[in-house]
């Protein structure tokens, strides 16, 4: 938002909880206002039961790409969904359509089962997307069971779809991020957390996923008196600590070769640090 006040930008949320409409205050999805300043594409752009996958991400994306320089302004990616960003610069193949009946009974029985019997079969039937997380691990399961062929099969088979060129810029504050991570799950919860999800869980159905989304599940079990509020306020930092923790390690290991401006927030000179990477970006690439 600082460098949109500069420069003409258009902010493609790569958030993949963002995506979910009425999911707001856990997901830190940006304000109305700040929509309003500046416009903002994948945000609010489905309901809680559906699904989306890398590729139609990535085609949103590149559409409002194309319509941001339409308008003479500038794409700019945000957020932290790593396999969501890959998917632009590593293309991915689109799947064909599942059966929405066998997927949604299919569907009903996986998020029954625990992570490592998801990890297990996903090694067994895809091993390419092990390494992932528990969503791509679903996707993987039911496209393999449903089509008979791996997901990792559909993605290598079409690389017709040109990767798009990016520079990196990773904010990291540090050993500061633990604190951090603190004072905004409480500011989370005074700004109506719990009231948000006692309104959501009263028409979104637990199995929606986009109840996934970290911090959720903790707070729905308090809703439902499972757990204290200050029982809830705990695990959800715990939860987004480790959430931090594997995406450093991704970022780390994915953009090993990409090009990268490591940034702390907390230097007195942040922004103007954030202006010449702005800057020297925009002579190659998005």
């Amino acid at each position: 938002m600082q460098l949109a006040a500069r420069f003409p930008i258009t902010l493609i949320s790569a958030d993949s909880r963002q995506l979910y409409r009425g999911f707001d205050i856990g997901t830190a999805k940006p304000t109305p206002d700040e929509q309003q300043q500046v416009p903002h594409i994948g945000v609010d752009v489905i309901d809680p039961m559906q699904r989306w996958s890398a590729w139609q991400w990535a085609h949103m994306a590149r559409v409002g790409i194309a319509e941001a320089r339409r308008d003479n302004r500038i794409p700019v990616i945000v957020g932290g969904t790593g396999f969501y960003m890959r998917a632009l610069t590593h293309p991915l193949a689109a799947v064909p359509d599942l059966d929405p009946s066998r997927r949604e009974a299919l569907l009903a029985w996986l998020e029954q089962q625990p992570a490592a019997q998801l990890r297990n079969w996903c090694q067994r039937l895809d091993p390419a997307r092990a390494t992932l997380g528990r969503s791509q691990w679903l996707r993987a399961i039911e496209t393999a069971l449903l089509t008979g062929r791996r997901l990792s099969a559909f993605h290598e088979a079409d690389q017709t779809t040109e990767p798009v060129a990016v520079r990196y810029l990773v904010i990291d504050p540090g050993p500061a991020l633990a604190e951090r991570i603190v004072r905004r799950v409480h500011a989370m919860f005074e700004a109506g957390w719990t009231n948000e999800v006692r309104t959501l869980s009263e028409t979104v159905p637990s199995t929606a996923p986009a109840w996934l989304a970290t911090g959720y599940a903790e707070v729905f079990a308090a809703v439902r008196g499972e757990i204290s509020d200050d029982e809830a306020r705990a695990q959800v930092i715990i939860r987004t600590r480790q959430y931090a923790k594997r995406q450093r390690t991704w970022f780390r290991h994915q953009l090993r070769d990409a090009p990268v401006t490591n940034l702390s927030p907390d230097l007195p000179n942040a922004l103007d640090q954030a202006i010449d990477w702005w800057r020297h970006s925009n002579e190659e690439s998005v």
